[in-house]
Formats: C-alpha cells, structure tokens, sequence
C-alpha cells in the first residue's frame, strides 16, 4: 500500500515555488528597469524584465480591459481550488503526484501575486536562437510546466492507476 501524504506536504512544496518565484522577481524589479536585458550567454539567454498582461506565452495580451486581471486571477483561484480537491484523490498515489500538484499550485499562485500587485506577471527567463525567441518566462511558469510534467510522468510509469475504481 502506498503512502499517503498530507495537505502540509502540498502547501511546503507550493510555498517553497512561490518565495523561489517572488525572489527571484524581485530580484529582476530591483536589479533591471523596465524592459531592460542583459545577456547571460550570448546567443542563447538572456535575462529582461517584462509584463505579460495576458495569458501563457503571452496570448490575449493586446486585449486592454480593467476585467482581464480579475478573469485571469479567478482562473488561477480556480486551479488553485480544483488542485487541492485533485490532491485528494492523487495523494495516496505517491510523491510523484504530490510534487506535481504542488508545483502546479506554487506557480499558479506565484502569477496570481504579480496579477493582484502589478496587473500583469513579471516574466524575466528569455531563451533564444538567433532572432527566433522563447516567450519570456518566470519561476512560477517553470514551475507549472515541471508539474504538469511529472503528472503525466506518472500518469505514464502507472497507467494501471487510472483505471482504478475509486472515482473523485
């Protein structure tokens, strides 16, 4: 039988994403102005400071409206409510599964910080091959994508999981 593990185990791992993420944004507010890079390898990463007004990868940026941060930080509230309620269900599956759910809320939260306090994400990571450029990119959304990741890491290594009778 596997282990169970507690809601403290989720909130440890999430707040451990949202001080590495806020920072690491602060950092980036204190150390570069507004739109300022700096390369850190040439030709290949480089670290700004911008806003992402929208959404992943920046989609619906350009949509100018005093309701996109409170459309945008419901939907974080809402993952944020719909991992805890998952997080009971995929607990007794394993760490694999805590790490991920984890991650994901840590991120979540982390953008719903900067949405709430500046109306827009700071994003800061910014990889590149020639002119051909990365969406800039931040801690929390790293994050999203690494827990995303392992969750369906898991979903894979134990595919005889997701056919199990116990439903939410």
């Amino acid at each position: 039988m596997r282990k169970s593990f507690s809601y403290r185990a989720l909130t440890i791992v999430a707040l451990c994403v949202v001080v590495a993420d806020q920072l690491t944004k602060y950092w980036i507010l204190s150390n570069f102005s507004l739109y300022e890079t700096r390369a850190v390898i040439p030709g290949f990463f480089n670290l700004v400071n911008i806003r992402n007004t929208g959404a992943a990868f920046g989609l619906f940026a350009g949509n100018e409206s005093g309701w996109r941060t409170l459309f945008f930080g419901t939907i974080a509230l809402i993952a944020v409510f719909a991992i805890i309620f998952l997080f009971k269900h995929y607990r007794q599956r394993g760490s694999l599964y805590v790490y991920a759910l984890s991650c994901i809320a840590g991120g979540a939260i982390g953008n719903l910080i900067d949405r709430v306090r500046f109306g827009a994400v700071v994003d800061f990571l910014d990889f590149y091959v020639g002119q051909y450029h990365w969406p800039a990119f931040n801690v929390a959304d790293s994050a999203i994508v690494v827990g995303v990741g392992l969750f369906l890491l898991g979903n894979f290594i134990h595919p005889e999981m997701n056919e199990s009778s116990d439903k939410y």
